[in-house]
């Protein structure tokens, strides 16, 4: 555990030789550090130091009732790799965990001089929601309903989630696989339902338009073309125009969980960008 500025407990898994590149992952909505078991275990195979942490209210990290917003997850990322003094990182941010790569490498990351390379994967940035200005957003009402289903019945809501649209088992001829789906739902539900219900207005209504234009390091923009939770025209396509240095690679048939549903796939895509 580390302890943020606030006083929140944030939980973290820090495996590997100390004196290797470390990457550092940052998890999606509404989930944990767990959901990158295959990704931590492959870099560690491959001789990195790998680092991830629970969000604040979110798997292991205490459930604090404030700071549920983009700022708070950036600097509570930065209080950790301060602790650990990482420098020469790559950040690697799925969805929300994306939000919050751009804002920590931003606002904290590049000024210290700490980060090497970024990857966001089938994130949020630069901003989800419909709006005057990004008219290819999303509607509110979406997020509207995200919101009433998980103040009405959270379990059900995280199971109907990952059995539908975030993998893509929704689709004809998907393999639903059940062990996946669990996972998730056991992820969400160790979460605190306030940060959960909070942590919706964080990744829709955020505009990152400013974090991605600030980054200079080589980032890597990742998403498929099947993404049902955060559609890639209105993210990974702006996302790559307003990075300076970014790299756009589009999967045609992916779904937004794509790391872990194509691992294999994913993964040599993460590896030959950090080693390029």
């Amino acid at each position: 555990m580390v302890t943020t500025k606030d006083g929140a407990q944030i939980f973290y898994k820090d495996w590997g030789p100390k004196d290797a590149q470390p990457i550092v992952f940052h998890h999606g909505w509404p989930l944990s550090s767990d959901d990158w078991d295959n990704q931590m275990l492959f870099f560690l195979a491959n001789g990195y130091r790998v680092v991830a942490h629970d969000r604040r209210g979110h798997g292991r990290s205490s459930q604090v009732d404030t700071g549920h917003d983009m700022d708070h997850y950036a600097s509570d990322a930065s209080v950790l790799v301060e602790h650990l003094d990482l420098r020469n990182a790559v950040h690697i941010g799925h969805s929300t965990g994306g939000g919050e790569v751009a804002r920590y490498v931003a606002k904290y990351g590049e000024p210290q001089g700490r980060v090497a390379k970024a990857v966001l994967i089938s994130s949020v940035p630069p901003l989800m929601v419909k709006t005057e200005k990004n008219p290819g957003g999303t509607p509110i009402e979406v997020f509207d309903g995200f919101r009433t289903a998980l103040a009405e019945n959270r379990a059900q809501f995280f199971l109907d989630v990952p059995t539908g649209p975030f993998y893509g088992f929704n689709r004809p001829g998907a393999k639903a696989l059940q062990g996946v789906i669990q996972n998730w739902w056991r992820q969400g539900m160790m979460g605190s339902a306030l940060a959960h219900c909070e942590g919706i207005k964080a990744f829709s209504e955020t505009d990152q338009t400013d974090d991605l234009k600030a980054i200079t390091v080589p980032t890597l923009v990742m998403q498929g073309d099947d993404d049902q939770i955060v559609p890639y025209k209105d993210a990974s396509l702006l996302q790559a125009k307003l990075l300076k240095r970014g790299t756009l690679k589009i999967y045609p048939g992916f779904p937004h969980g794509m790391m872990t549903t194509h691992a294999d796939v994913i993964n040599a895509d993460l590896l030959a960008f950090i080693r390029s």
